[in-house]
């Protein structure tokens, strides 16, 4: 094991992750409360245009209307993988972004196309990697406490791998006066920590981020985290937390 983890830090020193919870937050326009963090990403990689990976939405055509909006309103060009050879695209992009929508269709339509390694294989390159909800969802070891219906059937629920635990967008804290019986997104949490291979999770609420450089993450945006490890008692981070404690 501590071998197999020396390697993964090794191998993801180049890593630049932005893994947001959301795409839309109350009162901003698509992707505007991340806008600082994701040019500055951007920025430093020289980055000129982006390729949009689309796969989480049925409408593809729609979805990209929707993400060339923001970008080319900071000055950068988007082209989506729908539109060319997949793995040509891959292979020559200068950043990609992973957009939200159903977690199980993307990861479904990523291992259908063969993307898995070839999109792993960039970032350890260092080229950015930005990813909305189903994206951020899909850059952890697995997809397992993801929140989506299991509409589709991946051929399994590993992910990318870009880092070495667990994500929960969107995260939600139970409200105390709430007549809801269901279970809350905690107790969710805590069944997945009931199998025998599990791993931290990072509840991400709408509005916050996780930065990763290389082997440092900082939680960015504009609300806190909650950090779950099996029994555990749970942990509050807030903005600008430092976080690299996850990735060794």
């Amino acid at each position: 094991m501590l071998v197999h983890s020396v390697r993964f830090i090794r191998t993801m020193a180049k890593r630049q992750l932005l893994l947001l919870s959301s795409s839309r937050v109350h009162g901003c326009e698509y992707l505007e409360f991340a806008e600082n963090d994701i040019c500055e990403l951007l920025q430093k990689s020289k980055v000129s245009k982006i390729l949009f990976i689309p796969y989480a939405l049925k409408d593809m055509d729609d979805y990209l209307r929707t993400v060339e909006k923001p970008f080319r309103k900071w000055g950068y060009k988007v082209e989506s993988i729908h539109n060319s050879n997949p793995l040509e695209a891959v292979n020559s992009a200068e950043a990609i972004f992973v957009g939200g929508g159903n977690t199980f269709r993307l990861l479904k339509t990523l291992y259908d196309l063969n993307l898995i390694d070839p999109i792993k294989k960039r970032i350890e390159a260092g080229i950015p990697y930005i990813g909305s909800s189903a994206g951020t969802n899909v850059a952890t070891i697995g997809i397992n406490t993801t929140n989506d219906m299991p509409i589709v059937y991946p051929p399994s629920f590993k992910a990318l791998n870009l880092v070495p635990f667990n994500i929960n967008p969107h995260y939600i804290d139970a409200f105390p006066d709430s007549t809801h019986m269901g279970e809350t997104r905690e107790q969710r949490i805590e069944q997945y920590f009931e199998e025998e291979e599990c791993y931290p999770v990072l509840g991400l609420r709408e509005g916050s981020m996780l930065y990763v450089q290389g082997n440092t993450a900082v939680l960015k945006g504009i609300s806190g985290a909650k950090l779950f490890k099996k029994n555990c008692e749970p942990e509050e981070f807030k903005v600008d937390s430092d976080l690299s404690c996850l990735l060794k």
